[in-house]
C-alpha cells in the first residue's frame, strides 16, 4: 500500500490567506510551484500516492484565515493522508536574516524525524543556512492534522540571495524536500 502524503501550499494567489511577499517574489506562486513539483517527484515513485491542496494556481481555498487553514487540513484528514507538509517561504523586516526551517508539533516523534531529514535534503540541495527544526504547537495545520505534519519555510523571500535561489531553482527546493523524505523511510 502506497504512502500517502498531503502537500499543502502554503497561502492563497488572493483573497484570504495570502501570504508573504519579498524582492518581486510572491510566497503563494513560490509555494505553488514548489508543491507541483514534488508532487511529481513523489508520483514517480510507486511507493507514495500524493495530493495537493491547490491543485491549479489561481484556486482559492476558504473565505477566511481559518477557513482556507481549515480547508487544508480537512482534505488531509478526510483522505486520509499518512504524512502531512506544508510548504511556506519566510519574510523578516531585517533583510539579512535568511534560511531554511521547519516547524512542528513537538520534538520527538515522527514528525519531527521527518522534519530533520527534510530541513537538510533542502540545505544539502540549494544551499541555504540551516535554521534547525522549532517547535510551533500554536500552528493551527500542525495542531489540527491527525497525521505527522510537517511546515517547511523553504527560505527568506525578504533576504536577496534566498529569494534569487526560489525564483531560479524552485525544483532544487522540491527536490530536498524529496531526498529528505526518502532519507526519512531508507
Amino acid at each position: 500500500m502506497a504512502i500517502r502524503i498531503f502537500i499543502d501550499q502554503g497561502h492563497n494567489p488572493s483573497g484570504p490567506n495570502t501570504g508573504a511577499e519579498g524582492n518581486g517574489l510572491i510566497e503563494q506562486d513560490i509555494t505553488y510551484t514548489v508543491g507541483l513539483y514534488l508532487a511529481e517527484l513523489l508520483s514517480a515513485d510507486p511507493r507514495f500516492e500524493v495530493r495537493l491542496s491547490r491543485t491549479s494556481p489561481g484556486e482559492i481555498l476558504g473565505t477566511s484565515n481559518a477557513t482556507s487553514l481549515a480547508a487544508r487540513v480537512q482534505a488531509a484528514n478526510d483522505w486520509p493522508a499518512d504524512y502531512f507538509i506544508s510548504i511556506h517561504c519566510n519574510a523578516n523586516e531585517n533583510p539579512a536574516i535568511n534560511g531554511t526551517e521547519v516547524y512542528v508539533y513537538q520534538e520527538n516523534t515522527q514528525a519531527y524525524w521527518l522534519a530533520q531529514h527534510v530541513l537538510n535534503g533542502i540545505v544539502q540541495r540549494t544551499g541555504t543556512r540551516n535554521n534547525g527544526v522549532r517547535v510551533r504547537p500554536e500552528l493551527y495545520v500542525l495542531r489540527r492534522t491527525k497525521m505527522p505534519a510537517i511546515l517547511v519555510e523553504l527560505a527568506y523571500l525578504t533576504n536577496a540571495q534566498d529569494a534569487l535561489r526560489l525564483e531560479t531553482d524552485p525544483f532544487g527546493f522540491a527536490q530536498g524536500i524529496m531526498n529528505g523524505i526518502l532519507e526519512y523511510f531508507a
